[in-house]
């Protein structure tokens, strides 16, 4: 092979000891056992418990992952609010709560509020103490319910809709404008509303000023 130009020769070190660098693991079938007994010892633990905590489903981020529905950090505060549920008592049923996380969508809301729903319909709370029941614990009858550990499976993503003509309504409808005149009126709605309450606070002075 020859060398052209004012090129850099080459340098290769095909003489290095590679077998005192080169990384083995031959304590993967050890580690495989040893997690199945952590598993193992953890479910006994948590006694009658669900094995994991129950999470929201979210969408993915970026055009290219937003079709996968994928579990989420924690439930939104207005998604327990509107299942019945409290923060605190989210937390203490195994419920994750994440405060920082909004809901952009009605359809993502209702979606996790029915999950949470399924989940509250299916727990049996235990009481501390065998036979001294607190408020919120499970009455005896449900007690004696068989138990399960099966967590709630995440929803499917909605299905795509089969191809239809677009309708008149549809080609006349203008989102932008739209979207942009819901915008305007937000963010006008507490100045226009001042502007109403002083122009009729004016209107009764003048009254007011014509009986006179």
């Amino acid at each position: 092979m020859g060398f052209a130009h004012n090129n850099v020769l080459h340098a290769n070190h095909f003489r290095k000891d590679w077998q005192r660098r080169v990384r083995t693991w031959f304590d993967q079938p050890g580690r495989k056992l040893r997690r199945r007994t952590a598993r193992k010892t953890k479910a006994a633990t948590l006694g009658v418990r669900p094995l994991n905590l129950l999470r929201p489903a979210v969408r993915g981020q970026t055009v290219r992952y937003n079709r996968k529905v994928r579990e989420g950090r924690g439930f939104t505060l207005l998604e327990l609010k509107e299942a019945g549920i409290g923060r605190k008592e989210a937390r203490g049923v195994g419920i994750v709560v994440d405060h920082r996380r909004r809901n952009l969508s009605v359809e993502g809301k209702n979606l996790n509020v029915e999950r949470l729903q399924a989940y509250k319909s299916r727990l049996i709370v235990f009481p501390r103490k065998a036979g001294k029941a607190k408020k919120g614990d499970s009455s005896a009858q449900d007690l004696k319910a068989a138990t399960t550990r099966v967590a709630i499976p995440l929803p499917e993503g909605i299905a795509a809709e089969a191809p239809r003509k677009i309708t008149s309504e549809e080609r006349e409808f203008q989102a932008f404008r739209t979207l942009r005149t819901a915008r305007a009126n937000q963010r006008h709605e507490g100045a226009r509303k001042a502007r109403a309450a002083k122009a009729s606070i004016i209107k009764e002075e003048e009254e007011a000023a014509k009986k006179k």
